[in-house]
């Protein structure tokens, strides 16, 4: 099998164009940053580049936008941010990429950045459109990838680009993400447990379904868990629920009896008729028509802190509820300690994933311990199963 090509410190890349791709994907309130941790990260990488007198052209998205312009979605703030952190001119592309792009980027200098839009308002990113990658990398000599999590995804930015510019590597953070997720995998100890959140099942089915094959326990919370309980037959009042997914959940129990895995689900929730508001615990059989689950309840916490003592590894992607409101933040940090206290004592593997994970730790005061800590999500679970992701192929 053909390795990874990573970006070496003997490359020359003084007065080179950089392509950097990376995942600046902060969450944003009312265009304020609420977690940099995405962002401090790339910081180093960023400053051996301006370091070395490269001329860098950073490229990243933020949300969904669907190929259409966001002002919601505009990167001005990360742009903002790493104007005040790096030691040299910063630029902010808002224009389009075409066929004139490149010549309005001859003002760049050596060790000075550009940082384009959104990349995902352009539909040739999300359609992976050879025309458009084209003219991306017309901008620059090289393309280094340090965007880990986005690498399982088919577009521009991430796979047909590298067909169209002469060099093309992993940067370091992918590199660090890669060798660490291997060394996981192939050290992990039985028994293994997967504790899996979100929202949307169907992104996820193809991953669960993979994983049942290769985990002892699956345990479903967040929003996620809505699906599973109304599948059982309760009423989840006005709680999140993705329509269509009886079939979807019926083929993964199908699965887990199949290979001998179980899977959990919460048996008593926080519930509110508001995300402003404070929980009232309940049982899944005595939630009201315009009450929200927005947390696992107590005795869901005893029992995933029960089987996470019984593991060996833990691989956790997905928060347990709201965890923006504090008092919400119960199920997501209890199920955070308990993997640290494990994790400390030697007696735990533990690998997180997704950025809603790391924000929800990010924004604890706790000081947690845990084997690693990924900021990838779909890639990361991909990754876990086994799954070739198109990123990491083409830098092959």
């Amino acid at each position: 099998m053909s390795k990874i090509k990573y970006f070496s410190e003997n490359l020359e890349v003084q007065n080179k164009t950089i392509i950097l791709r990376l995942d600046l994907n902060v969450p944003l309130n009312e265009k304020i940053i609420q977690d940099n941790s995405r962002i401090l990260i790339n910081l180093p990488f960023l400053k051996n580049l301006i370091k070395k007198k490269a001329k860098i052209i950073i490229v990243s998205h933020l949300g969904r936008p669907k190929g259409k312009r966001n002002n919601e979605l505009s990167l001005a703030p990360i742009y903002k941010f790493l104007k005040d952190q790096l030691e040299t001119n910063v630029y902010f592309f808002m224009g389009d990429i075409n066929d004139e792009t490149k010549s309005k980027f001859s003002y760049l200098k050596e060790g000075e950045v550009i940082i384009l839009e959104n990349i995902r308002f352009f539909d040739g990113e999300n359609n992976n459109d050879d025309n458009f990658a084209k003219k991306l990398a017309s901008l620059g000599d090289i393309y280094i990838n340090d965007a880990f999590s986005c690498s399982h995804r088919e577009q521009a930015s991430i796979h047909k680009i590298t067909k169209y510019i002469k060099e093309s590597y992993a940067g370091p953070l992918l590199k660090k993400e890669v060798v660490a997720i291997n060394a996981i995998i192939q050290n992990k100890r039985g028994p293994v447990t997967c504790i899996i959140g979100g929202s949307k099942i169907s992104t996820k089915i193809n991953v669960i379904t993979n994983l049942i094959k290769k985990v002892d326990n699956i345990i479903v919370v967040g929003a996620m868990a809505n699906n599973f309980l109304t599948f059982k037959g309760f009423i989840v009042g006005k709680s999140l629920v993705e329509k269509n997914s009886k079939e979807i959940i019926d083929k993964i129990y199908v699965e887990a009896k199949k290979y001998n895995c179980n899977i959990f689900i919460p048996n008593d929730c926080s519930v509110s008729s508001e995300f402003k508001g404070s929980g009232k615990i309940k049982e899944p059989d005595s939630i009201g028509k315009e009450e929200i689950i927005l947390d696992v309840g107590p005795e869901t916490i005893k029992k995933i802190e029960g089987i996470i003592d019984q593991s060996n590894t833990v691989l956790w992607n997905g928060p347990a509820g709201y965890f923006e409101n504090k008092n919400f933040s119960t199920g997501t940090l209890a199920i955070a300690k308990k993997i640290s206290e494990n994790t400390a004592r030697k007696s735990l593997i533990s690998i997180l994933g997704g950025g809603d994970t790391i924000s929800a730790i990010n924004k604890s005061e706790n000081k947690f311990v845990f084997t690693h800590l990924s900021t990838a999500g779909g890639a990361f679970l991909e990754f876990l199963e086994g799954k070739d992701l198109p990123g990491l192929n083409v830098l092959k």
